[in-house]
């Protein structure tokens, strides 16, 4: 991966204060990179498999406020960053690995020392509007208080309330491991008087309830944006593309990561164009559609979150995320006819007995990859490759089975040649239209 260096810079203290807020820029700039390519711990999903089942109660209409904000907390998948592997739930301590360093996730249980325990409410809320700590210290905008800060005052409440009924844990969190010059904490505060906006989102007249609850949903409390939005040069949301598309790195082994794309959940092509509201509601419940089956980081989306979540929620969810206004995926280049039909001959020898050689798919056999497959189609072909390479990582615990002879990893049948002609070739067959895969793509995740 190319993560670029840290060069050394001079003093500061030596500086005329023309180029000494130059160098501050600069180094904000940098430290707000830290959201733009972050990344966390591999972690077995049965790790937390066997803790989230108890944060999630039955929602009823006249819940109390303990059960709630246990909903809540399971709607905002607080468990997947706050539990580290084979640690305790919300104890912190998962690592988030950056181009500049380890960010590590705090400990959210009411332990008075090590935890939130001797927080109050006020600072809770704090915490959640603005980022900021009770000493008044800034949190890194890995934490997304920029999607937590539109909860209402009451669901706040209730998800603080829920989090002082777990069980303190006395689990130190390491120290950040942040390199000089980007561990300073104050130069945040530029960052969020330019980006954040705090606060619930107004009311759109001409909307539906079960819109709003959708957007509330997916925008506050399960920030789908953060992952499928791209980023700007300081690391906030873009707002020309919202739902465009965005990338996550995974830390695999010691030094060694590997990117995943989060697809474009907009209304385009080469988004969920193609989906009906039904079937996005379908995988977000059940990690399955006529799509796609889930697999690589969302496993812990919706494993961990929105398969527990009722019905009519994820109904909603799905009618906002289908009211996304269209962000075209940007053309790639045309493919060379040498490299498609090398990539025929591949797909036709290991892929089109399941994907069929219409790429339509079957129901038994394996999933479509013609119009309308988010993998296929998206701009970065990071999780396709990992797809063929690795085989797609089914969640955990598994799904009922559905593929007679689920798919294998190919990392040592194919060279990076073949993996990339066959990639490029389902990328443009078919009517599908996502530009070229290269050779230099494809060593990148090996």
């Amino acid at each position: 991966m190319p993560f670029g260096s840290t060069t050394q810079r001079p003093e500061v203290a030596s500086l005329p204060v023309s180029r000494w807020l130059l160098v501050a820029s600069a180094l904000l700039v940098a430290l707000l990179l830290l959201t733009v390519v972050q990344s966390r711990a591999a972690k077995t999903p049965s790790s937390i498999e066997a803790l989230v089942p108890a944060l999630v109660p039955v929602l009823l209409s006249d819940a109390s406020e303990l059960e709630r904000g246990a909903y809540l907390v399971t709607a905002g998948n607080c468990a997947s960053c706050h539990t580290a592997p084979g640690g305790a739930l919300m104890a912190g301590g998962l690592r988030f690995q950056t181009p500049f360093g380890a960010l590590y996730s705090t400990n959210i249980t009411p332990h008075p020392e090590e935890g939130i325990g001797a927080w109050t409410l006020a600072e809770f809320t704090r915490a959640m509007r603005l980022g900021e700590r009770p000493n008044g210290e800034h949190l890194y905008p890995a934490f997304p208080y920029t999607a937590y800060t539109r909860l209402s005052d009451a669901d706040i409440g209730a998800i603080f309330a829920f989090l002082r009924t777990l069980a303190p844990v006395s689990q130190p969190v390491p120290a950040n491991e942040l390199a000089f010059p980007y561990r300073p904490r104050p130069l945040l505060a530029l960052w969020t008087r330019r980006s954040l906006t705090s606060g619930p989102q107004p009311e759109e007249p001409l909307q539906s309830g079960e819109w709003h609850r959708g957007r509330y949903l997916a925008e506050a409390l399960a920030h789908c944006s953060a992952c499928h939005s791209p980023r700007n040069a300081l690391g906030a949301e873009d707002s020309k593309a919202p739902y465009g598309g965005g990338l996550l790195v995974d830390l695999v082994e010691v030094d060694k990561y590997r990117e995943w794309s989060a697809p474009n959940l907009s209304s385009s092509a080469g988004g969920l164009g193609a989906w009906h509201k039904d079937e996005l509601a379908d995988y977000l419940h059940t990690a399955r559609n006529r799509f796609l089956e889930s697999f690589g980081p969302m496993n812990e989306v919706i494993m961990n979150s929105t398969r527990y979540l009722q019905r009519d929620d994820v109904d909603a969810m799905a009618v906002y995320l289908k009211s996304l206004p269209a962000i075209a995926t940007a053309p790639g280049d045309e493919p060379d006819p040498q490299v498609l039909g090398r990539g025929r001959t591949v797909y036709n020898l290991h892929c089109g007995t399941c994907h069929l050689p219409t790429g339509a798919g079957d129901p038994q056999m394996g999933p479509r990859l013609n119009q309308g497959s988010l993998v296929v189609l998206d701009g970065n072909p990071a999780s396709m490759i990992n797809a063929i390479l690795y085989g797609p990582q089914a969640p955990e615990p598994p799904l009922p089975e559905k593929w007679r002879h689920p798919m294998g990893e190919f990392q040592y049948e194919l060279s990076d040649a073949e993996v990339a002609a066959v990639a490029t070739y389902v990328r443009n067959s078919w009517q599908n239209r996502a530009g070229v895969v290269t050779e230099a793509q494809v060593a990148a995740q090996r």
